[in-house]
C-alpha cells in the first residue's frame, strides 16, 4: 500500500510570523510571493497540492486563491498542519514544505523524491547545522498518520522531535543552504543581498532622535530593502537604532505609508519617531 502512495503536496503557512512583523507567506522574490514560489514548486512534482492554514487565514489575501487544508488543532505548530493533511487526505504521502525557504529549488524536491523510501515514517534531509531532520522539508509516508495522532494526543507538538523518534530515511541536503529559513526582517534582507537581487537608490530622511544616532538630516542610499519594515530593519542594523516600528510612523513621498508598501527607486522615505515625552 505505501509504495503506491501518491504524493501530495502542502505548503506550510499557518504562521503566525512574529518575528517578521508581518506575514511571511506574502513576501516577494522574484516578483512573486513566497507563498506562490512554494505553491508551484510542489505542484510540478506532487499529484495534488494544497495550503496548510489557520481557521482564521482562510478568507485572507494571500491565502483565499489556493486549495486550502484547515487546522484541525491550534496552537501546536506546523504539526497540526501535517496532522490535518494526513487526516484529510489519508490515502496519500506528504511532501511538506514550509512557505519560508526561499533557498529550495525544484532539484531538491525532486531528489527528495527520488530518494523517497515508503517502506519508513519519512524521508528528510539531514540539517546542514546539527545533522538532525529537518521536518519542514520532508515526505511523510501514510504509516506515520497513527503515530503523529499519538504524538499529539500526548501533548507533543515538535515535528523534529517526533522524525528523531521515527524510522526515518535521512539525506544529505544536495545544496547546503537550501533548508535556510527566513524568519525576521534582517534574515529577508540577507536572502535578497543572497540572491543577488538588484538595489534600488532611496532618499531617507531622520527626524529627532534618528537625526543624532545617524548623524544627518538625509541620505541616499541603494539598498535591496523592497519595503518600509526591510528598510528600517536595514537602518537599525547600521545606525543602532533602538524603537520598534510600532512606536514609529513611516511616510513615503510625503505621505504616510503602511509598513509593508512597495518601495521604487527614487523614492523618498522617513520615519518619524514619537514627540517628546510621547
Amino acid at each position: 500500500m505505501n509504495a503506491a502512495a501518491p504524493i501530495y503536496g502542502l505548503v506550510l503557512a499557518g504562521g503566525a510570523s512574529r518575528r517578521m512583523h508581518t506575514d511571511k507567506a506574502a513576501l516577494q522574490y522574484d516578483g512573486q510571493s513566497q507563498l506562490q514560489r512554494a505553491f508551484t514548486l510542489l505542484s510540478k512534482l506532487c499529484e495534488k497540492t494544497f495550503i496548510s492554514v489557520r481557521k482564521d487565514q482562510t478568507g485572507d489575501a494571500a491565502r483565499a486563491a489556493f486549495p486550502q487544508i484547515v487546522d484541525i488543532h491550534e496552537d501546536i505548530g506546523p504539526l497540526a498542519g501535517i496532522h490535518a493533511a494526513q487526516t484529510q487526505h489519508p490515502h496519500a504521502a506528504w511532501l511538506i514544505m514550509a512557505c519560508d525557504l526561499p533557498f529550495v529549488d525544484e532539484g531538491t524536491l525532486r531528489y527528495l523524491s527520488a530518494q523517497r523510501d515508503p517502506s519508513r515514517a519519512a524521508t528528510a534531509f539531514r540539517s546542514t547545522h546539527d545533522d538532525l531532520p529537518e521536518p519542514l522539508c520532508a515526505i511523510w509516508e501514510p504509516l506515520s498518520a497513527a503515530a503523529v495522532r499519538n504524538w499529539i494526543a500526548n501533548n507533543q507538538k515538535c515535528p523534529r522531535k517526533f522524525l528523531i523518534n521515527a524510522d526515518v530515511t535521512l539525506l544529505t541536503q544536495p545544496q547546503a543552504n537550501a533548508l535556510d529559513n527566513v524568519n525576521t526582517p534582517d534574515e529577508h534582507l540577507q536572502a535578497l543581498r543572497a540572491m543577488n537581487k538588484n538595489p534600488i537608490k532611496l532618499h531617507v530622511q531622520y527626524f529627532a532622535l534618528f537625526r543624532e544616532q545617524a548623524g544627518k538630516r538625509n541620505e541616499s542610499m541603494e539598498t535591496v530593502a523592497t519595503s518600509p519594515a526591510l528598510l528600517y530593519a536595514e537602518l537599525k542594523q547600521r545606525y543602532g537604532f533602538r524603537l520598534e516600528m510600532n512606536q514609529l510612523k513611516v511616510a513615503i513621498n510625503n505621505e504616510f505609508s503602511d509598513w509593508h508598501a512597495s518601495l521604487q527607486t527614487n523614492d523618498h522615505v522617513a520615519f518619524i519617531p514619537p514627540v517628546a515625552g510621547g
